[in-house]
């Protein structure tokens, strides 16, 4: 709707403003206006920092779980290569406390 004011309505625009709020509220005005604005942008920078932390807070987690499921599974075929081994260094100290008795 905006795209059709041509030239002489932005000023009929301008010159009612001006006499609704008169020429000494307009800075007033304008400056309360760019303080509302940087505050939204401000509000929006951060929502927005602050989604982007946690996804990646969240992708951190993720790969650490990652990582120590792997750890866990790498640890399993050599604890299960371990147990033969200890199973043999018992049987051995167990004969060897048989033949001693």
């Amino acid at each position: 709707m905006l795209a059709f004011i041509q030239g002489w309505e932005w000023v009929i625009i301008v010159l009612a403003i001006l006499l609704l709020f008169g020429a000494k509220k307009l800075p007033e005005l304008a400056k309360g206006l760019g303080k509302g604005i940087r505050e939204f942008k401000k509000a929006s920078s951060e929502i927005s920092y602050e989604m982007d932390r946690q996804v990646e807070q969240d992708d951190h987690e993720k790969e650490q779980a990652r990582r120590r499921e792997r750890e866990s599974a790498e640890e399993k075929p050599a604890q299960a290569e371990e147990k033969p081994a200890q199973a043999e260094v018992e049987k051995k100290s167990e004969s060897s406390t048989e033949s001693k008795a």
